[in-house]
Order: structure tokens, then C-alpha cells, then sequence
């Protein structure tokens, strides 16, 4: 079921980035866009978008542009990840890695054009949403984004390689790589909800914690799953020393850490009752999947 969820999700992020795309016009750089966006990956940040669209009563329509947009930064941030300089992959979504395919150089302008594209989907003018709002989501995802989220993760990811760090560190560097875009997803929904500010630091609060525990599943991956489920490559984080909770503290202890978290967001999500039921399941699915 979930599965099926995740696919409907992602073939309809998939058409509106191919139409966005097209609309612009070709460049040299349109292919390896493309080629790192559209057809593959789980595209589970927007299944959780839309999961919280539905636990808010927010109308699908005006979720289409913040999933796309996410899904660039999503992207690019990984198209940069792979890159010889960081962590040097050379297969992602079960496809040679951008960079493989099309050369570093187009490879790094492919996926800073990504990350402004986002920022070109949310302020799109056929996208019918209150310029207030739009100004509010926009500078939020900046924020995720660079220094201060994505980027700065991953700058801290690859300063803690071969290094002994202690767990809140692993942690902190983890909230900021993959937490911090799950934050943004759930806030934007706060934010085209009209939620208040109360409201909408709970839900930041609950998709950075979403975003964790992702990031512990995928840690998991990498020593359980196989290149082929996974997409990309496994047993590769401890081969080159990256800080890992279940490298920290053991698979056992890591997984009691991870099944406690997810206690803890199904705990808060309880107050919306019956319309949390399809963000629940998806929660359920980040801690049990094999890919």
C-alpha cells in the first residue's frame, strides 16, 4: 500500500517538473536537470507533504509546487553529495550518478540550477498562493538549505569522517543534513494552512525529528540492504569512516534509539487524531523499509 502511495506521489512530482522544465526552455544543462530530478528515488519528502496536507485539510493543488520544489533541493543536495570532492558515488537511484554521466563540471552546475529552480516553483506566478506566504516558505527553505541546514550537515558529515564523535554531535550534524528539509515540509503545510506560530514550530519540530530518524533508517541500509534494493552503493559508510549512530553505539542500541524516536512523533501526532492516519503509516514505513 505504501509502496503504491509513494509511486503515485512521485509520478505526479515527476509530470510537473518535466512541464516546469519544458516551459523554460532548453539549455546544455536541461538533460543532466533532469537526469537528477525526474525517474527515481522514493520521493518520500513529498508523500509526507502530502500527508500533512491531508492532516491539515490543505487542498493537494497547493502542495504540487512546494513538493517539486523540495525535490530540487533534494536533488541537488545529492548530486553534490556524490561528487568526487564528497563523497565520490558513483551510482545513485540504481543509475549512474550525475557526475558519472555527465561530468563534474555540468555535474555541480546541474545541481546548483536545481536548488534555484526550487526557489523559481514556489515563486511561480501561476502558483496561487498569497505573495505573504510565498515570501515566508521561501525564505524557510533557504534556511534548510545552505549553511545553516543541508550544506552545513554535509560540511559536518565530511569534517566527522575517521573522527570519534560523541552522540549529540552525530546527531546535530544529522537534524542539519537530512533533518532540516523534513522540517521544511512540514512547516510550509503549517504555513499554507495559516497555522500559528506555535503551531507551525510543532510541526518544524516533528518533520526535523521525521528527518532523524530517516536518516538512522538509511544508516541502517547501508549494512543490511544490497546496492540493488538500496539503489546505490551499501557497506560503504564504515569503510570510510562516517559518524553513524548504529557505528557509534551498535545496531541494537541504535534501533531502540530509532523505535523510541518513532514513539515519540506517533505520541505528538496523536492530537490530530484520525487525519494523522496517513502520516503515521508513512513514519511507520521510514523505520521498517528495505530500500
Amino acid at each position: 500500500m505504501i509502496k503504491k502511495k509513494l509511486s503515485i506521489n512521485a509520478e505526479k512530482i515527476d509530470k510537473f517538473l518535466i512541464r516546469f522544465l519544458k516551459k523554460q526552455g532548453h539549455s546544455e544543462l536541461s538533460q543532466p536537470m533532469k537526469y537528477g530530478v525526474v525517474a527515481g528515488g522514493k520521493k518520500i519528502r513529498s508523500t509526507v507533504i502530502f500527508d500533512t496536507g491531508k492532516m491539515l485539510n490543505i487542498n493537494e493543488k497547493k502542495l504540487i509546487n512546494i513538493c517539486a520544489a523540495v525535490e530540487c533541493v533534494h536533488s541537488y543536495s545529492l548530486i553534490h553529495d556524490d561528487l568526487p570532492c564528497m563523497d565520490n558515488d558513483a551510482i545513485r537511484r540504481g543509475k549512474p550518478s550525475t557526475h558519472i554521466k555527465y561530468g563534474e563540471a555540468s555535474a555541480v552546475l546541474a545541481g546548483s540550477s536545481l536548488l534555484t529552480l526550487a526557489f523559481e516553483i514556489i515563486a511561480d506566478k501561476k502558483y496561487k498562493l498569497n505573495s505573504k506566504l510565498k515570501n515566508e516558505i521561501i525564505e524557510y527553505l533557504a534556511n534548510c538549505s545552505g549553511h545553516t541546514g543541508i550544506a552545513g550537515g554535509q560540511e559536518l558529515d565530511l569534517k566527522f569522517e575517521n573522527k570519534n564523535k560523541k552522540i549529540n554531535k552525530i546527531i546535530d550534524m544529522q537534524k542539519k543534513k537530512t533533518g532540516k528539509l523534513f522540517n521544511f515540509c512540514l512547516y510550509a503545510a503549517g504555513v499554507i494552512a495559516n497555522k500559528n506560530s506555535s503551531e507551525k514550530r510543532f510541526l518544524s519540530n516533528i518533520g526535523e525529528e521525521i528527518g532523524l530518524l530517516f536518516q538512522i533508517a538509511d544508516d541502517f541500509l547501508d549494512t543490511t540492504s544490497s546496492t540493488k534494493l538500496a539503489g546505490k552503493k551499501v557497506k560503504k559508510d564504515s569503510k570510510k569512516g562516517k559518524s553513524t549512530l548504529p557505528g557509534l553505539i551498535g545496531e541494537k542500541k541504535a534501533y531502540k534509539y530509532a523505535f523510541n524516536l518513532k514513539k515519540k512523533i506517533l505520541l505528538k501526532l496523536k492530537k490530530h487524531g484520525k487525519k494523522a492516519k496517513n502520516l503515521t503509516n508513512t513514519i511507520e514505513f521510514i523505520l521498517g523499509r528495505n530500500f
